[in-house]
């Protein structure tokens, strides 16, 4: 069950000549489990990253190859409404699909459009987990950027999808903020098992909460896999236009700097600190 991607090709436009037609994707393989993935999707502006989390909701369709979702394959007459209630979208910028006049009301709508019993009550259960019962009555466009994130995933997770999407969470957001999001989503993914994908620029976002990640580059997958085996590669600004994360950049230069014995795989605070004890041990204050 998921999402499965079998040699799926796409493009925005649709020329008379088929030798003319661009593919912003092309020969995507790719399989997503229901519960349990935290992954996050990387690569460089224009690599196809929106594009593809678009056609995990089916608001975009394959040129050719083929796509099922839940078991379903995704056609151009396919019933699409089940489909997107277990597969929830958030968008880079939330002011798009957020418009009712109160927050529980604007919460509210995704179970009352799927036909879900008692909307209303499960805006308020998804608000308690979202730390955000204190806004339910204000209206949305007084909101800080933040706080708007937060009302769009709640829209999204009122219906109970098994798989949350979201495209550039933490871009805008300042340091705490984007710290409690990310931590609320790890909260999602490990205490009810939703499968959380994000798409980021943020290497270090990556880093700290990423369990899997799919890098593309000129519409195709060019890595699917753990982010250690990532991080492991000495070239992976020039071979995927990817950046390393803060804590192993630190590392990285103090390893070539001083020589040391350093493992420069690491990706947290703690571990890094812990790893620059093993190399350089605690200064003696006498």
């Amino acid at each position: 069950m998921g999402i499965n991607f079998s040699e799926v090709n796409f493009s925005y436009q649709k020329p008379k000549r088929r030798r003319a037609v661009v593919q912003t994707l092309h020969g995507i393989n790719l399989r997503i489990d229901d519960k349990g993935e935290f992954i996050a999707i990387v690569g460089h502006t224009g690599s196809g990253k929106s594009t593809l989390v678009q056609m995990m909701n089916a608001l975009l369709l394959p040129l050719s190859g083929r796509l099922e979702i839940f078991g379903t394959e995704i056609k151009k007459k396919t019933v699409l409404k089940p489909i997107r209630k277990r597969v929830g979208l958030v968008f880079q910028f939330p002011e798009y699909q957020i418009f009712e006049e109160t927050v529980l009301k604007d919460i509210a709508f995704g179970p009352k459009n799927f036909g879900l019993p008692d909307p209303e009550g499960r805006a308020r259960e998804v608000a308690e987990i979202m730390g955000i019962t204190d806004l339910l009555e204000r209206s949305p466009f007084t909101l800080s950027g933040g706080q708007l994130r937060k009302v769009a995933i709640c829209g999204i997770l009122a219906s109970n999808p098994e798989i949350l999407i979201l495209d550039e969470p933490t871009v805008g957001l300042d340091p705490f903020t984007k710290s409690e999001l990310l931590e609320l989503l790890k909260k999602l993914n490990r205490e009810y098992e939703k499968s959380i994908i994000i798409i980021t620029h943020d290497m270090d976002v990556v880093s700290e909460y990423a369990q899997r990640v799919i890098v593309l580059k000129e519409g195709g997958i060019v890595y699917d896999g753990d982010k250690k085996t990532l991080f492991k590669k000495e070239h992976l600004l020039e071979e995927y236009d990817l950046d390393y994360p803060e804590t192993m950049r630190i590392l990285k230069a103090l390893k070539e700097r001083f020589q040391a014995d350093i493992d420069i795989n690491q990706h947290s605070i703690e571990a890094t600190y812990q790893e620059i004890l093993k190399a350089f041990g605690e200064e003696d204050e006498h």
